[in-house]
């Protein structure tokens, strides 16, 4: 064979192996789709977001190991980081609905006792015919639709559960099998399966706030802060929890601290979820607000606080914004197709502003 022909089989060798070249980062539409709306409503947190994309994508092309649940994910993260939000923003995704899941308060299962709340109590004890257990396979698919047999299953706190759910979520995270009180057998195969803690919280805080001392200063948050939070977190979690725990995780999602432009879109989505219950308000007048630019700088101020993360947020827009618009309309201030706005008086606190009466001033003083 000659050189030529030697250099045009090669060519045509890679023309092929180029051809055959797989992008193994793409998603599929209903994925996309899926992702598009988390990263609509959760702002800072990509990592919980790529992972729980993950987990969907690999169920909806049938690909999620049969014996085991879909995910099991376990968030870690200081109080109000937007753990339990996640949850709720996928099940609004999935279902249309922030409260289709299955959510166990761990806190509520402290004593040993108490697991017979979650499987029911055996035949012969009492309560026995009086304590439906929470677990049930008709529970788990009661969200379920013709298209999507998928289940969420929430434990949270779980750091505070009793030795014997420990040893119940062990089984789950492994086998996807749970015997309930009276023998019956649940499958948790077409679960996800997500768990929150807040080991290392006071740790975090401390990170967050600049440590201790008379005079400390709140540090840049930045990649380092960021890493710093996540090796806490992570190393609380590993002295808490054993191995055998640990292995069964497909995940660990560490939250992060939010910036600043990454606080200003949560105050957007927030004040959004606020129009939006005027909005859906049955019986009521049914009005729109705007904030002006000040206002919203104001209510970050008082509303960042790395202790509360953004729950202290939402206090401050419900006790400055929301009281006050339930006022006016309880006093007949304001009715149906009203404008309202808001900003700052000269002397402090809000003022409350019809857009008309502003339009007015405007055209007067023309």
């Amino acid at each position: 064979m000659t050189d030529e022909s030697t250099s045009r089989a090669g060519s045509a060798v890679q023309e092929l192996v180029d051809a055959a070249a797989l992008d193994a980062t793409r998603r599929g539409e209903d994925t996309r789709e899926f992702e598009g709306f988390l990263r609509s409503r959760i702002v800072g947190q990509d990592a919980a977001i790529e992972a729980v994309t993950e987990l969907y994508q690999m169920f909806l092309v049938g690909m999620a190991a049969p014996d085991r649940p879909v995910g099991n994910l376990l968030f870690l993260g200081p109080t109000g980081s937007g753990k339990t939000y996640v949850v709720e923003v996928v099940a609004e995704a999935l279902f249309g609905n922030t409260h289709a899941f299955i959510k166990v308060d761990c806190a509520e299962f402290q004593e040993h006792h108490e697991i017979s709340k979650l499987i029911g109590s055996p035949p012969g004890y009492i309560g026995h015919l009086h304590t439906p257990p929470l677990l049930t396979q008709e529970s788990l698919a009661k969200y379920h639709t013709e298209k999507l047999k998928l289940s969420l299953v929430l434990f949270d706190e779980i750091e505070k559960a009793s030795e014997a759910l420990w040893q119940l979520l062990l089984g789950i995270l492994d086998k996807a099998s749970l015997t309930l009180g009276d023998n019956s057998h649940v499958d948790l195969s077409q679960c996800v399966i997500f768990m929150t803690s807040n080991l290392g919280a006071t740790e975090m805080s401390n990170l967050a706030e600049g440590g201790l001392g008379f005079a400390a200063q709140a540090p840049a948050v930045d990649n380092s802060l960021d890493d710093k939070i996540s090796r806490t977190a992570t190393e609380a979690a590993r002295r808490k929890f054993s191995p055998e725990f640990m292995n069964r995780l497909d995940k660990v999602v560490v939250f992060k601290t939010l910036r600043p432009e990454q606080l200003a879109q949560v105050l957007e989505l927030e004040l959004a979820k606020v129009q939006g219950r005027i909005t859906r308000a049955v019986g009521q007048s049914h009005f729109t607000f705007r904030c002006t630019p000040e206002v919203k700088q104001w209510l970050l101020q008082e509303g960042t606080d790395p202790k509360y993360g953004a729950r202290h947020l939402k206090r401050v827009i419900e006790r400055n914004i929301v009281y006050a618009l339930a006022n006016l309309v309880a006093t007949k201030q304001v009715t149906s197709g009203d404008c309202i706005e808001i900003g700052l008086k000269p002397t402090g606190g809000l003022a409350f502003t019809k857009a008309a009466v502003v339009a007015s001033k405007q055209s007067a003083a023309e």
